[in-house]
Formats: C-alpha cells, structure tokens, sequence
C-alpha cells in the first residue's frame, strides 16, 4: 500500500450545541484517489474546510508528511501543499477578471512575485498552466462571461498550477461535459502517478467507478465506512453513507392523454434544425444530453429569459410568448435555475424568505408581506422534502448544499404551476436527496407538465416518465421510460448515427 502522506485522527467540530464532525479518522496515500460519500450535511463541507484552512478544529490531529498540520488560511495550506477546489466554481476563481489573470493569481501574490505587473509574463505562464491541463479556453477572457463549464476547468487547472501534494475535488463534474470529465479524469491519473494523493468528493457513481481506489462513508458526522478491497463494494458504500439499503425501483411511467404545454417548430440556434413537442399533464418529462448542446438554452426560452429564433408555444390551447421572466411566471411557468448560487438563493435571507421571494404579491396584502403565511408554507414544504434545518428561519448560508437544492425546488413547488422546469436540479445533491425531489415531482405533478433537464442518464431513468435527447440544440430522440435501449440512447447523446434510423 501507498505511504499515507496526510492523516486525519479523531477531527472534531462543533458549531454551538451542534457537533458536525464526531471523531473523523482518515488517511490520504500517495498515489491513490480516495473517493469520499456522504449524504448531504454528513460533515463534508466542514471537513475540507478545516483541512483548507478556513475552520478551526475542535479536536483531533492532521498531519502532512508525519508533521503537524494546522493551516491558519486558505493561502498556508496551499503553501503547505493542500490545494482544494471547492464545489461552488465562484471559490476558485475571481468572476471579474480574464482567464490568464486568474490561472497566475496566485504567483501574483506569492512570495517571491514580481514588484511590476508584466502582461507578456503573465500570459506565457498561464499558456503554460493551461497546456499542463489541456485546457482549450481564450486566455484573453473575463471568467465571469464563460460558461459555468468552462469556469470549472479554470478553476481546477489553477489548483493543477500548485503541484499539491495533497489535491482535494469536491464534486469536480457537476458542471462538466463527458468530455470535459473524461479531460479531468486523465489529469488525476496523472497526478496519481506523480505520487499526488488525492481526495475525491463525488456522488456520481460514473465518476467513483472511474476513479477509486478506496471509498470512505461519511454519516452524521462519522466514519461508517471504509473500503479498500478490490473489486470495490459500491452498494455497500452508498448503504454505509445513507444507513439504509437503498433498492432501485422503476418508474411507473405515466402516459399523459391531455396536452399542457407544446411547441411548434421551434428554432433555438441559426444552425439548429427546428423541433416539436408536446408535455401532458401529470407528466414527468426528461431533456438529457451533453453539456452545452442546448438545454439551458430551451430553458431560458420557455422562461422568458430568451426569445426564439422561431417557432411558436401554445400553454393550454393559447399563444404563449412571454417577453419576460413576470410574464412567464404570471402564466404558471416556474424555473429552478442551474447555479443556485448565482440564480437561485439568497444567502442573506433565511429559508422561508428564499421560498415566498417570487411570490410576494401573491402573499402580501396591501403591499405588507403576511409573514405568517410566509412561515406556515415554508414549514409546510420543509417537512414534505425532508430539508434538514432547525426551522425556516435559519439562514440560507447555513444549510448544506443538498438543503439548499431541496429549498428552491420547495419555492417552486410552493404555489399551483402550469409547467415546472428543472434545469440540473440534482447538480451537486446526495443520493438520498436526489430520490426526496425526484419522488416529490412525481407524487405532486397531477394538473401541471413538469420538464427535467439532466446530464446524467441514471438521474433520468429515475425520475421520468419520458426520455428525450438534445444535440445540437435540437431534439433528436424520443423515449418512453420503460425497457429504454440504452445503446441507442447513448449514441443519440453522443451525436452518433443510429443503427436502424431512417
């Protein structure tokens, strides 16, 4: 076995009367990847932000290379050797300035930077920090104007820039194309076999098959399991972090016999072929496909945040066009958007003030918010998702990132919709979470479309009633949930040919 390069013994935290991390016990090797799983507000969260030097311990003992580890910043653990990318994409770069800045951000800063800022000096490191990561972006562009994709490959090809000893990922292909993770998983095989040890956050199965060399299950807090044993017990992991066996059950697919929701050759791009479809009510509906192919994009329309290049939508028999976001949400058409944390939450507000924001003059009277109601809805949604908070008035800020998901699904689900989009409502959400909204869809979708768009396939095949492919912001699929083939699904998202299409 590896040499344990960094050891966690017995770590502990609490915050108030709350004990987060109960006794974590933990060893990174040299060489390996360690997949780490927990049920969101497990302690993961706190657990990096310790070793990255921004919480302190309670109790317990790290050590890097056999000395003592007690990192006071961010910015000491990395000089140590720790590098951690963290989930949010907006922690690891600076929105406001152009990708070859932040790739040499923190040379800029280090010890040892130049007094005089040179430009040409700047750009021919970055050139050389992209081409150690094969990162394919404009050197020349703001971070705050590249896709959310794109700012997760700068992110990570900046903490690539450190040479860590120790690299900590945190759910690193939330926002990546097969591609871009398949780019990713090849830099980890490198770095593995630098001798980097490296901890790996990740609730896709697709991604811990690829990568683990050993799992480690994370539960209230505590260390439930640990498995190293080849070929790894996957099942036994994801029971070891939820406590429970989990059984996978198939949908029980719904035809819907009434059209809620349909458009009529609609044109997203200049280059994309127009498409049509139609929503049912009751139905669950799944848009999948690789990233950047044109889900967002039909999104945006059908919320008003775009308009179509042409086409025409019918809600319920009438003209639909909304010119804006109000004018959508008058109609009944509700949007969970992508990055909670840019569109989504309010971290400033707490849990039932995030859930009634849209719905304020629905809910006030006289231009006075009725926070009593306000309070009983969010109770009332807080116990049919299972959000984990001690009462709706916690802070946003305060929830796990799970919690947070579960909170603006909750906001949407709170009022009567005619069509409820979900744009990657499972992004960075545990196991456990994922099945909370994807049963709490399903049992309340009777009078309304509910339209899904996911890049991971399993999240698909367990929520809809039907399957559909985007490519090249079109529609090129279509796919009642129930004995789907699989392989022809696959090639339709890999914009392959079809044996057997016309």
């Amino acid at each position: 076995m590896a040499d344990a390069v960094f050891r966690i013994t017995d770590l502990r935290k609490s915050f108030g009367p709350t004990q987060v991390l109960g006794g974590v016990s933990l060893e990174l090797h040299a060489g390996e990847v360690t997949v780490l799983m927990g049920a969101n507000g497990a302690g993961k969260s706190t657990l990096v932000r310790i070793v990255s030097g921004v919480y302190d311990r309670d109790g317990g003992t790290i050590t890097l290379d056999g000395k003592d580890f007690a990192p006071a910043s961010p910015a000491e653990a990395i000089r140590a050797g720790v590098v951690t990318v963290h989930q949010n994409i907006n922690d690891g770069v600076v929105v406001a300035l152009d990708v070859a800045t932040n790739l040499t951000l923190d040379r800029l800063n280090g010890a040892g930077a130049k007094f005089l800022y040179n430009p040409r000096r700047v750009r021919r490191q970055a050139r050389e920090v992209a081409a150690r990561m094969g990162l394919d972006v404009d050197l020349d562009a703001e971070i705050g104007k590249l896709s959310l994709a794109d700012r997760q490959m700068v992110a990570i090809a900046r903490a690539m820039a450190h040479e860590p000893k120790v690299l900590i990922l945190d759910e690193p292909t939330s926002s990546l194309s097969s591609a871009e993770a398949n780019r990713l998983f090849s830099v980890v095989d490198r770095l593995r076999e630098r001798g980097v040890a490296i901890l790996y956050i990740s609730h896709r199965m697709s991604d811990i098959r690829r990568l683990a060399d050993r799992i480690v299950s994370l539960r209230d807090g505590r260390i439930t399991g640990l498995f190293d044993v080849k070929p790894l017990d996957y099942e036994g992991a994801v029971n070891a972090m939820l406590g429970q066996k989990i059984n996978l059950s198939q949908v029980a697919v719904k035809d819907a016999d009434r059209t809620v929701f349909s458009v009529e050759n609609l044109s997203l791009a200049g280059h994309a072929r127009p498409f049509s479809l139609k929503l049912g009510d009751g139905e669950v509906v799944a848009i999948t496909g690789l990233v950047g192919v044109g889900k967002t994009a039909l999104a945006e329309t059908l919320f008003g945040l775009r308009r179509p290049l042409g086409g025409s939508m019918q809600m319920r028999g009438r003209s639909y066009a909304p010119r804006s976001t109000a004018d959508a949400i008058a109609a009944g058409v509700f949007l969970v958007a992508k990055d909670r944390a840019e569109n989504g939450i309010v971290k400033d507000f707490n849990v039932y003030e995030n859930m009634s924001l849209p719905f304020l003059d629905r809910i006030s009277r006289f231009g006075v918010s009725r926070r009593r109601a306000e309070r009983a809805t969010a109770r009332a949604s807080i116990a049919e998702l299972g959000i984990v908070c001690r009462t709706e008035r916690d802070d946003m800020a305060t929830l796990s990132g799970g919690n947070q998901q579960k909170t603006m699904v909750a906001r949407w689900m709170s009022q009567p919709a005619n069509l409820f989009i979900l744009d990657e409502p499972f992004q960075g959400v545990d196991i456990a979470a994922r099945r909370d909204i994807a049963t709490k869809l399903r049992a309340s979708a009777a009078g309304r479309a509910t339209l899904i768009f996911v890049t991971e396939i399993d999240e698909a095949l367990e929520t809809a009633d039907r399957i559909l492919v985007m490519s090249e912001h079109t529609i090129v699929g279509e796919h009642r949930n129930a004995e789907v083939d699989i392989d022809r699904l696959l090639a339709e998202i890999a914009g392959q040919p079809v044996r057997g299409a016309a």
